[in-house]
């Protein structure tokens, strides 16, 4: 791939616009449920518990995301994030039909593809 200043705003784009609308869309309601207190419930899909799968889920929707939109520790944040959307997608969704499971395999596509490419040089990694 060709280092061009082309190829670093792609980069950017590409951390920043699918974690934005994955913290906006599915992380922020997820994170208020884990703060609210009380009772939570919440999908158990890897069999841990309530509590335990809210919490990982809200490091891989809100924390994850976060981290990679600044471009700090990309790779490593890109993999709790692909986890999370692989849960979601075959396990959570094993049954259901691939319209279903598209936003969560289109989210996991993206963090693959962040993970091997890295952040670029718009970021707080810069590599």
């Amino acid at each position: 791939m060709k280092n061009t200043s082309l190829t670093h705003v792609g980069l950017a784009i590409l951390r920043i616009v699918p974690s934005l609308l994955m913290i906006i869309n599915h992380g922020l309601g997820k994170f208020n449920k884990l703060i609210a207190g009380g009772e939570i419930k919440f999908a158990d899909p890897i069999g841990i518990g309530a509590a335990p799968s809210l919490f990982l889920a809200v490091i891989g929707e809100v924390v994850a995301p976060i981290l990679i939109i600044i471009g700090l520790k990309t790779r490593w944040a890109a993999i709790p994030a692909a986890v999370t959307m692989a849960v979601a997608a075959f396990i959570q969704h094993h049954g259901d039909s691939i319209v279903t499971k598209e936003k969560s395999l289109l989210y996991l596509a993206f963090f693959i593809v962040i993970y091997i490419l890295g952040p670029g040089k718009y970021s707080i990694d810069k590599n």
